[in-house]
């Protein structure tokens, strides 16, 4: 195996420097591998949950009787360390420093969590129990059945710079053809390499800003972006019952939806008191279907606001009367889900939910089937995967199809700035903006740029350009600043998170749509 890029060759953590990228998105922090829970550089909440044996479950969600780790107020922003549960699991041998000692990752690169969970006397059975390590629950004050919780991404760091993509018996999308590798009788967490499965180990690595995952088969290099996002976010079902962390539920739990990285907004039903969330499960990356059975499994911390909506509140999707199923959205869709075993009727719920969604949202007549023609020509859904018994498929419509009836704000430190809609993609004024956001704004007439600085650090970008640089690093995005009919240079919304590295979470309440920045 190449070790060209000196992440798994290093002895030591590996720091890096500030101006990196996830997949487009800008990150301002220094990386350090690996983030242990001991290492706070990184903790952004308000509140700090560890992934230490005290705060996890492994295999089972929360139910109504876990005793919350803590409870916050509504509104709280809070930081998880969560655990992949790839390199600890039996078929791995569930001792993770000689599983990725064979790929040669030193003892010191490997998290001490994912060390302790792997040692510690849980009674985890690889057969009958979920893989998944979940770090929680977290109660949040006031929430009662009825009530919505609505969870916002504001930042998710890499503990480790490496993840693992695994295939399993009698799992994946091609259950009974792969993998080709037998399977013996006498597989067992002593004699693990009998099980048959296979797991494929991918450092990852930085090129020109951008940061990505590599498989490699014979020195064929097959490389892609990252795109982090923590497959497994919910809340408590009402049972006292044990509850598998393998199929997604109404509530949440293993949704392993790929569009819920930072800047996304999920709302959960909220059906035990206190609320009870819990997060795990994380990616570096997932492609639509999961087909193997994992996506880039990789270690996460991860910081979300928590906010309790009660019930009636206007900002709850008004997917039904009572809303009962998880709904997402980002700065560009509307994310309505299906959850079923069969395919088809996971489909047929998320267009339901969509259909509901907009007669509801916007007073529409759905009885002129208009809303349902709407979203045979214009909305794509998606499989978010096929490989957790229950499958998933979820739609995204596209907030900038409704401009005519949409009002369209960004909340920027103290002020509320009109957004507007160019080219399909939502613009802000840039100037009022950055400097409502504290930083000090500068205009070079001679190259037409703009540099914008706070805190040491500086974001230059240039009208009609799509390169910006970020504390010297070019980031190459989809969009670029103008200059309006009023002489106004307008920046696109998406810059500000892919360009500043800041977090726009966006909520929708009636026909207002608001973004804001963290």
């Amino acid at each position: 195996m190449k070790k060209r890029h000196g992440f798994i060759a290093a002895a030591v953590a590996v720091s890096l420097l500030a101006a990196q990228t996830f997949a487009g998105a800008y990150y301002t922090q220094d990386l350090t591998f690996p983030l242990q829970s001991s290492d706070n550089e990184t903790v952004t909440g308000d509140y700090y949950v560890k992934s230490t044996l005290d705060n996890i479950s492994w295999g089972f969600l929360p139910n109504r009787d876990s005793e919350p780790i803590l409870t916050v107020p509504s509104g709280s922003t809070v930081t998880f360390d969560t655990v992949s549960h790839e390199g600890i699991l039996e078929d791995q041998g569930r001792d993770p420093v000689k599983y990725f000692g064979q790929y040669g990752v030193s003892s010191d690169m490997v998290l001490d969590d994912a060390k302790a969970i792997a040692a510690s006397d849980d009674p985890h059975d690889f057969l009958a129990d979920g893989p998944h390590v979940v770090t929680g629950p977290i109660a949040v004050e006031g929430a009662e059945p009825g009530d919505v919780l609505k969870v916002e991404v504001l930042d998710l760091a890499p503990r480790v710079p490496y993840g693992v993509i695994t295939n399993r018996h009698f799992k994946g999308a091609l259950p009974d053809e792969f993998p080709e590798k037998e399977r013996l009788e006498t597989a067992s967490v002593e004699n693990p390499e009998a099980y048959g499965d296979v797991s494929v180990f991918c450092p990852i690595h930085q090129e020109d800003g951008i940061w990505y995952g590599t498989v490699d088969d014979n020195g064929t290099e097959m490389k892609f972006p990252l795109s982090p996002f923590l497959g497994i976010m919910g809340v408590a079902p009402d049972t006292s019952e044990k509850v598998s962390t393998v199929p997604p539920i109404n509530v949440g739990g293993n949704l392993d939806i790929n569009e819920l990285g930072v800047g996304a907004t999920l709302y959960l039903p909220v059906e035990v008191e206190g609320a009870k969330f819990y997060t795990g499960d994380p990616h570096f990356v997932q492609g639509d279907g999961e087909v193997a059975l994992t996506a880039l499994e990789g270690s996460l911390r991860g910081t979300v606001r928590l906010t309790l909506l009660k019930a009636g509140d206007s900002s709850i999707p008004k997917t039904s009367e009572k809303f009962t199923q998880a709904f997402a959205e980002t700065e560009k869709y509307w994310i309505p889900i299906g959850l079923n075993e069969d395919l088809d009727e996971a489909m047929k719920q998320s267009i339901r939910e969509s259909v509901n969604f907009l007669s509801n949202q916007f007073n529409l007549d759905r009885a002129k089937v208009k809303v349902y023609a709407y979203l045979s020509a214009g909305v794509d859904y998606e499989v978010s995967q096929v490989v957790d018994k229950t499958k998933g498929i979820h739609a995204l419509i596209p907030k900038v199809d409704f401009r005519d009836i949409l009002t369209l704000k960004l909340n920027a430190g103290s002020k509320s700035i009109d957004v507007g809609i160019s080219s399909n993609q939502f613009y802000v004024p840039l100037r009022e903006t950055m400097e409502a956001l504290g930083y000090t704004v500068e205009w070079d007439g001679a190259t037409n740029s703009i540099v914008m600085t706070k805190d040491g650090k500086s974001v230059t970008a240039v009208v009609e350009s799509n390169i910006y640089n970020a504390d010297g690093q070019n980031i190459v995005l989809t969009s670029s600043p103008f200059i309006s009919e009023d002489d106004v240079t307008m920046l696109p919304v998406s810059a500000l998170s892919d360009a500043a590295g800041l977090s726009v979470n966006w909520t929708t309440s009636g026909s207002v749509v608001t973004g804001s920045v963290q």
